[in-house]
């Protein structure tokens, strides 16, 4: 199948600012607006709000172990702050305004400090007002390297992304609160791309090995994914190492803000087709990364690639005596919330709707003054997530990562967001071994700001 390129359509948008100057303790990251070039170069470039002036924001690399600093500077005319997303953090780091810290105001700045016990694929983005900053451009990889790394010979980053742009003006649409946006699917770009581009492309030679780090930073498309002209092996999930990798046989789906390394295979002859499709609206594949192939880097193939290191702490002990604590999933369009707890009390669905509510976890929208459920540290937690909306929902634990929990009581890989899909039950267990307080939401990013967020207190 050979990849082909799509076009897109409508809405609005916004304006720039400067920057205040700031003494230089440790390195800076950046909340700044600027132009980028989104969409292809025959229509106008985009103003974004970016972490140091491009979209998606710069990689940041480090060692497992390593102590990572940054001073976020906030240049732009609203708050904001940063959540490191996937990394098993102090919680004071954690980023999320209103829980573990006061938002950013325009003109100040924030010193984020935190070890890196684990190593993997993990990202960086807002969390003041998420639904609307990721969307205009601020997050980024970050990307911890093991000790040990594969045996590959190249290790790439690709941020998936999707983004509503009107085409004349070259501006994201506007209306990052429609009731429509947050009561159906979420926001759905008309433009896909990879690492800010609309036509992300790389070269290889054939039986070159490479390490694909796969990250969904849209912030509601599910993204179905195949490789062409590519063998494949899955080695982790949300950055933590699978025990065995996984051949890639047929669709990968990739959920908002969930990751997945693979290691490929460059198989195609030079010249013919290969790459990263991705399943478009009309049903057919797309070209979402292209690879040229020119030359060749050895005769045949190699074997399947050993699995990865683990990280410390990858246990979940006897869940079985856990307690289970159901979490139903509520809401949205065409079901419906009779009644839920908002601002403290019980409030009827017109007005949550002339709120702006649409989405409850548990009959609570938002964050309440008492967690969803509070934990004593070492204590293995068990949740039913059972999703009774028309509606899918990706659910992400900070702080810590949780394994699913199937029937048979057979626990599933490490993750820390997982899809679950309308009418389905999804149980999760994992250990609270991180204390603090622990956002627990839908990273549709939509639903979250419009009621389905809840917190874990590990005291």
């Amino acid at each position: 199948m050979r990849m082909t390129r799509r076009g897109f359509c409508a809405g609005l948008a916004l304006l720039p600012l400067a920057r205040p100057a700031v003494a230089q303790t440790m390195p800076l990251l950046t909340a700044q607006e600027a132009m980028v070039q989104l969409a292809p170069d025959t229509y106008p470039a985009t103003p974004v709000w970016s972490y140091d002036g491009a979209v998606p924001g710069p990689v940041i690399r480090a060692a497992q172990g390593d102590r990572l600093e940054r001073r976020l500077v906030n240049d732009l005319n609203v708050p904001t702050s940063i959540h490191w997303h996937g990394i098993r953090i102090d919680n004071a780091m954690d980023g999320v305004a209103g829980l573990t810290q006061d938002p950013v105001p325009p003109g100040h700045s924030f010193d984020y400090a935190f070890d890196l016990p684990d190593a993997g694929t993990y990202w960086y983005h807002a969390h003041t007002n998420s639904m609307e900053q990721v969307a205009r451009g601020l997050s980024g990889a970050l990307i911890v390297e093991e000790t040990t790394p594969p045996d590959v010979d190249r290790d790439e980053v690709l941020m998936i992304d999707d983004w509503l742009i009107d085409p004349d003006t070259g501006r994201f649409a506007d209306g990052f609160a429609a009731p429509m946006t947050l009561s159906h699917g979420g926001r759905i770009g008309n433009l896909v791309g990879v690492n800010g581009r609309y036509d992300y492309s790389l070269s290889a030679r054939q039986n070159e090995r490479l390490r694909l780090r796969l990250i969904n930073s849209a912030n509601a498309r599910i993204f179905g994914l195949r490789l062409e002209g590519l063998r494949g092996w899955a080695v982790a999930l949300d950055g933590m190492p699978l025990a065995e990798p996984g051949p890639v046989t047929d669709t990968l789906v990739l959920a908002p803000a969930q990751r997945i390394d693979l290691i490929v295979d460059v198989t195609a002859e030079e010249g013919a087709a290969a790459g990263l499709l991705f399943a478009a609206a009309d049903d057919t594949w797309r070209a979402l990364a292209e690879i040229t192939v020119a030359g060749r880097s050895a005769t045949a193939s190699r074997d399947m690639p050993a699995p990865l290191p683990p990280n410390p702490r990858m246990e979940v002990g006897s869940p079985e005596t856990a307690r289970l604590r159901d979490m139903p999933l509520q809401g949205g369009a065409m079901r419906g919330l009779e009644r839920a707890r908002f601002r403290g009390r019980v409030t009827a669905w017109q007005e949550l709707v002339r709120n702006g509510r649409f989405w409850a976890l548990a009959g609570q929208v938002g964050l309440g003054e008492t967690p969803f459920a509070t934990l004593s540290r070492g204590e293995t937690a068990r949740i039913r997530m059972t999703n009774d909306t028309i509606f899918p929902h990706a659910m992400h634990l900070h702080g810590m990562h949780f394994r699913t929990r199937n029937e048979d009581g057979a626990l599933g890989p490490l993750r820390d967001t997982v899809l679950v899909m309308p009418n389905e039950t999804t149980e999760i267990a994992f250990v609270a071994h991180n204390p603090g307080k622990w956002l627990l939401h839908c990273h549709m990013l939509g639903h979250a700001a419009s009621g389905m967020t809840n917190w874990i207190m590990v005291s």
